[in-house]
């Protein structure tokens, strides 16, 4: 009561509360009509200019030249201490994490020009400096993209500008390749001379074009001449390439290209010439052309140039669109190198972020000229209808061809292939209408080039479809390739279609992928696949030690002692010696299959099951080379429909040595087509023993590179037994696949004759495979070298 008498203190019914309220909105009654204006004072001048910069050639609205114009005023006119250093070191960053702004960046720093010179002297002093340590230390690409700049800004330059820096940078590759004709330093530092020159001719005056067209005429000895390690990293394989697939080098078609560019009088008509006024703004264009020209500070080469962290390769160019309608920039034109240079260094510079790398590729068209791409989006069909003389070229089949050649990008990519995966996922969310037609292209090229790839590129291929796939509800027009399911299974686009189903089954499950496929797949995913455990075969009587092997099964559920499996390992192995079976193989075939049969449920219960055994396991394997072999054949045998389980149950088996990396080339190898029933060697045309042979080899190649490069701890004695042991890995692979690759095979010449197409198709995966493991050999001896590991 008193709680209620005190709320009505103040007047009758109520009052003072409410009076109190009234006041309240009384006072506040000038404000919520309008009449009170809250201060609204701009963000402080470096905040305005930094996000300008940032967000600078972004929107296809917006004119080149006018906002670079805007945003140099606002330098030029800024008196805050805070907005020079904001904008130089902005300007700086942008260069080398968003280069396709570079053009763009260069227009605005040569505004500021007009206004405060002193502002480029820094800028011009801080890139030196800065390109000094990059060659020092052998970061390349950040070397490249400082000169883009420095190029860009030759116009307020004294003297030749950038040009003396480009003839010492030449100068030492010829050292380097006069030194070794396996160099790639030298190679590299052409490239980055190449990729230079076209910024440098296009901010304007004709004496740059001579100079551009003198240095080439020297450039030309080391660009045309093919590098003796290209065939190493040719995506196709020599012997079956055709012409649609001739793989070119990156430097050498530079060098052409620009040599064409040179005959036709510098036109470059891909770059975007922000820093040039339209003609209504002659003022303004005037007072560019006047602004203060600076001395580039002098950049000292280190007397040892060293490679970097990343190794260099010879780089080939590499296109998924090879149609009759240009949608890309043919090989003959330069905007082909300057376009995938541009996106190339965008998607690895920004792997952090796919979601901003998506975005960049996506608004590609915003950082060229105008007239270099079609409409975004523009139908392929529609190509044919473009006027005569305008580009047909699309900006998402630009994009796109640059994310595919860096995901096939030999002898390695330089991230992690999922990152290639995801920003192509996330380019699809984003611009599904662009994206997705090109996509749908760079497949089809893909898929019937199959047979002249690189067979490390077409499983890399392969992981990408399905992975893709699994993100938009594996929805393809498999009916584009029906008459491919009749192919025998050893030829390259049937195993490929094979191989995918099979990786779509581990990210999905056999029923939700057979309910995509048109009914001429139906035999490629039988019962067996749908089944969430294989079918145990001891479980029926009429196979051999069908008795043990439940007894095993029923012991190993019990979860009993170790010692106990004897009794019955006796018997079945007594039973084999009197049968004139193995007994080691006998007995651990019942045993391994038991195991898999109980670990069935999941990764975690089998290896629950592994862990509690490894130690007879580990006696089973170091008994005989067939007895490791034979627990390799048991795990793929019991999970012959799911291979993609029975590799990860190998691999764990390689972790816990129960298996050697030997012992899996033997048995995919060598061993493999006995065990199916066959000596055919149709193992090597199976995407998961590949995957299986090529896991294993990584993990033998990364522990060497680990004891040798890290640091680890480890007496030289241990080390070199590593060494030996890849080397010898190595050997056993060449020697394995040597037979298949020549058609010397016993197996080849008793079952096959010289026109039979299966024996061909062997032949030529026993190539394919050679070239692969050849190749990875072959860095991986380079790589021992470097360290100081000689043979």
């Amino acid at each position: 009561m008193a709680d209620y008498d005190r709320r009505r203190q103040g007047g009758g019914g109520g009052g003072g509360y409410n009076n109190r309220k009234r006041r309240y909105r009384d006072d506040d009654d000038d404000y919520r009509r309008g009449s009170y204006q809250r201060r609204n004072d701009p963000p402080p001048v470096h905040i305005r200019l930094r996000k300008q910069l940032l967000t600078l050639a972004e929107s296809p609205l917006r004119r080149g030249h006018e906002e670079a114009q805007a945003i140099g005023q606002l330098v030029g006119t800024a008196e805050e201490p805070e907005a020079r250093e904001v904008f130089i070191n902005t300007a700086l960053q942008l260069v080398v994490e968003q280069p396709l702004k570079t053009p763009f960046v260069a227009a605005v720093i040569q505004v500021a020009n007009a206004y405060k010179p002193d502002i480029v002297e820094e800028i011009l002093a801080k890139l030196s400096a800065s390109v000094e340590r990059q060659i020092q230390t052998g970061q390349w690409r950040d070397v490249k993209l400082n000169l883009k700049l420095v190029a860009c800004l030759q116009s307020c330059l004294l003297g030749e500008g950038i040009f003396p820096l480009l003839e010492a940078l030449f100068e030492r590759a010829v050292q380097l390749q006069t030194a070794s004709s396996e160099d790639t330093i030298g190679t590299e530092l052409v490239k980055i001379i190449l990729l230079t020159i076209p910024y440098a001719v296009v901010t304007g005056p004709e004496k740059w074009q001579q100079k551009a067209a003198e240095l080439l005429d020297k450039t030309d000895i080391i660009a045309s001449e093919p590098h003796a390690l290209q065939d190493l990293i040719d995506p196709y394989l020599p012997e079956n390439k055709d012409a649609s697939t001739g793989s070119q080098s990156v430097i050498g078609l530079l060098q052409k290209q620009l040599q064409g560019e040179a005959a036709a009088g510098w036109p470059l008509s891909c770059l975007a010439r922000p820093w040039q006024m339209p003609l209504e703004e002659v003022e303004a264009q005037e007072k560019l052309d006047a602004a203060t020209k600076h001395e580039l500070p002098a950049i000292t080469l280190p007397e040892t140039v060293p490679a970097g962290a990343r190794p260099l390769f010879p780089e080939v160019y590499f296109s998924v669109y090879d149609g009759d309608i240009e949608s890309v920039p043919p090989v003959t034109n330069i905007a082909s190198s300057l376009l995938r240079d541009a996106a190339v260094d965008t998607i690895n510079i920004l792997d952090f972020n796919r979601h901003s790398t998506a975005g960049f590729l996506i608004n590609l068209d915003c950082y060229f000229a105008e007239s270099t791409f079609v409409k975004r989006a523009t139908p392929f069909d529609r190509l044919r209808d473009v006027e005569a003389g305008k580009s047909t070229w699309k900006p998402e089949d630009v994009v796109v061809d640059a994310v595919f050649s860096q995901l096939h990008q030999l002898p390695a990519a330089e991230h992690k292939l999922v990152y290639y995966h995801s920003l192509l996922t996330e380019a699809c969310k984003q611009a599904p209408a662009a994206i997705a037609p090109s996509l749908g292209r760079a497949i089809r090229y893909l898929y019937n080039h199959a047979p002249q790839m690189d067979l490390e590129l077409s499983q890399r291929f392969l992981d990408w479809f399905a992975h893709h796939l699994s993100n938009f509800g594996f929805t393809w027009k498999w009916s584009e390739w029906a008459n491919d399911v009749s192919l025998l299974d050893v030829h390259p686009r049937k195993s490929l279609i094979l191989g995918a189903l099979d990786k779509e089954i581990r990210l999905s499950f056999a029923q939700r992928i057979k309910k995509t496929l048109p009914p001429d797949y139906d035999g490629l995913i039988g019962p067996e696949k749908e089944k969430d455990v294989p079918d145990f075969k001891f479980a029926s009587d009429n196979t051999p030690f069908a008795a043990e092997g439940r007894e095993i099964a029923a012991l190993l559920k019990r979860k009993v002692p170790d010692e106990e499996f004897q009794p019955v390992i006796d018997r079945v192995q007594g039973a084999a010696a009197e049968h004139g079976i193995d007994p080691v193989v006998a007995s651990t075939d019942v045993f391994v299959t038991a195991v898999c049969f109980v670990g069935s449920k999941s990764l975690s219960h089998v290896l629950a099951c592994i862990e509690r055994v490894k130690d007879r396991l580990m006696d089973m394997g170091a008994a005989s080379e067939a007895g490791r072999v034979q627990i390799i054949t048991s795990v793929m045998a019991y999970w012959d429909a799911q291979p993609g389980v029975a590799v990860t149950i190998v691999e764990k088996l390689l972790n816990y040595t129960i298996l050697t990396p030997l012992s899996v080339v033997d048995w995919a190898l060598v061993s493999h087509g006995e065990a199916k029933g066959s000596n055919k060697g149709t193992a090597l045309a199976q995407a998961h023993v590949y995957e299986l042979v090529s896991n294993t080899v990584s993990k033998v190649t990364g522990r060497v590179r680990q004891v040798v490069a890290s640091g680890v701890e480890l007496d030289e004695e241990t080390k070199a037994a590593d060494i030996k042991a890849m080397r010898d890995l190595f050997k056993a692979l060449d020697d394995a696949l040597v037979g298949w690759a020549s058609g010397s095979k016993d197996e080849m010449l008793e079952g096959f004759d010289g026109a039979d197409e299966e024996g061909a198709l062997l032949r030529q995966w026993g190539q394919r495979w050679l070239r692969v493991f050849r190749r990875k050999s072959g860095i991986e001896e380079a790589f021992l070298l470097e360290a100081g590991f000689s043979s």
